[in-house]
């Protein structure tokens, strides 16, 4: 690794062929500096990141790609979207989209090595295509990124050059769940036993089932990411303190980056291995909480596209839903409002009008009450919902609509 100026660098960037793909460090980790020097050197480049924030370059000759949207491509015209489960995203990287460039954001040295901090995911995939095909690795090294073990450790030879930043790392805006959101949290807490391996997505609904757990105890962390809830757990607590929490990456408060700084309890590992179906199904009791856009009363739901258009993506849900059913005493549960506000819509319709991001749930949940899935034939599934998960005011509806499908709903 050989640190440079921030004109060095945007001169040997500069000098890349054609229009170069560019892999980044999505989420909360984004390097801001590198990705603006590189933005400056380059008239062309293909951007791919995951879970953009807001700020990333969005402008004629930057192709934008995800797999999974966020804030700061959604909606963006032209936009390329990769349809993945997460799981296999590094394939993707290596086999059909290889990156010219690696934009990394690290912690200063240690003991001849950096780490990945808060974000691993799928850069360590990205780094070994990059390096394959002899493209740059570039990191952005900061002083206030955390040091997490794991597979977020790279030697300093797996990278080109480095820039110096002593930034404060981004953080989520803070949203105190709502009143429906804490019910439906309550309601999935009730179904997390004892000594049960955690895996929780992101939004209102994960952080009240979190804040809801903390009378529990051994709880174990298998996820891909977690966030300032699994610390109140840690508090709490209601924590296995001897087993390793597991996640691919983190975000939330400076609490939580200094928490996670040099924790030897904290595990960062690569998103193949987080994510890996057959890895999850080894955790003991894994209960897997995601939230979704939709559900319908063939117990399906819809957690990526809006009206057809694409919102956020697969992500690791499939992976979870997947992994969870076939854990020891696993459950994989769907936890949703049933009522949208802002369309002023159910969130539970007789069919899904677009693509399916999972399937074959255990349990169904919204404000309303639990549908128990698995075991049920399929009416009884769709019986389960109506009374259960959607709105009052949808019910009579989805009812002359699930007839209209053969349910022979009452």
């Amino acid at each position: 690794m050989r640190t440079i100026s921030d004109s060095q660098l945007a001169a040997a960037l500069s000098r890349l062929p054609g229009v170069p793909r560019v892999v980044a460090a999505g989420n909360f980790a984004t390097p801001a500096r590198a990705l603006a020097l590189l933005d400056g050197a380059l008239a062309e480049y293909r951007l791919f990141m995951l879970n953009a924030q807001h700020g990333v370059p969005d402008r004629p000759g930057v192709t934008l790609e995800t797999p999974f949207v966020g804030p700061g491509m959604r909606g963006k015209p032209g936009l390329r979207y990769f349809p993945s489960r997460l799981s296999l995203v590094p394939p993707l990287l290596k086999q059909t989209l290889p990156p010219d460039v690696v934009l990394l954001h690290t912690s200063v040295p240690r003991d001849g090595t950096v780490s990945l901090g808060m974000e691993v995911n799928i850069l360590p995939a990205a780094v070994e295509a990059a390096r394959a095909r002899g493209g740059l690795v570039v990191a952005q090294v900061n002083r206030q990124m955390p040091y997490t073990n794991g597979d977020a450790v790279l030697t300093l030879d797996e990278i080109d050059y480095a820039i110096e930043v002593d930034e404060p790392l981004p953080n989520p805006v803070p949203r105190p769940p709502n009143e429906v959101s804490q019910t439906i949290g309550a309601r999935v807490a009730e179904l997390v036993p004892e000594g049960a391996t955690l895996q929780l997505g992101i939004g209102a609904v994960p952080d009240a089932t979190l804040a809801a757990l903390t009378a529990r105890r051994g709880l174990k962390i298998w996820s891909e990411m977690f966030s300032d809830g699994v610390l109140g757990l840690d508090k709490a607590g209601a924590l296995d303190e001897e087993v390793p929490l597991t996640a691919s990456f983190v975000f939330g408060s400076a609490e939580l980056y200094d928490w996670v700084d040099r924790n030897p309890r904290v595990r960062m590992l690569r998103t193949e291995k987080t994510n890996d179906p057959g890895l999850i199904a080894r955790q003991p009791a894994l209960v897997s909480v995601n939230s979704a856009l939709q559900v319908d009363l063939y117990a399906q739901a819809n957690a990526g596209r809006v009206h057809g258009v694409i919102y956020s993506g697969f992500g690791g849900q499939t992976d979870f839903v997947v992994g969870a059913l076939h854990s020891p005493g696993g459950r994989a549960v769907i936890a949703l409002p049933s009522w949208h506000p802002k369309a002023d819509v159910s969130t539970v319709v007789p069919r899904l009008a677009g693509p399916v991001t999972s399937f074959q749930h255990s349990f169904i949940v919204s404000e309303q009450g639990t549908a128990t899935i698995w075991g049920r034939d399929a009416a009884s599934q769709a019986q389960e919902i109506v009374d259960n998960v959607a709105h009052p005011d949808a019910r009579e509806e989805l009812r002359e609509g699930g007839r209209a499908l053969g349910f022979p709903l009452r």
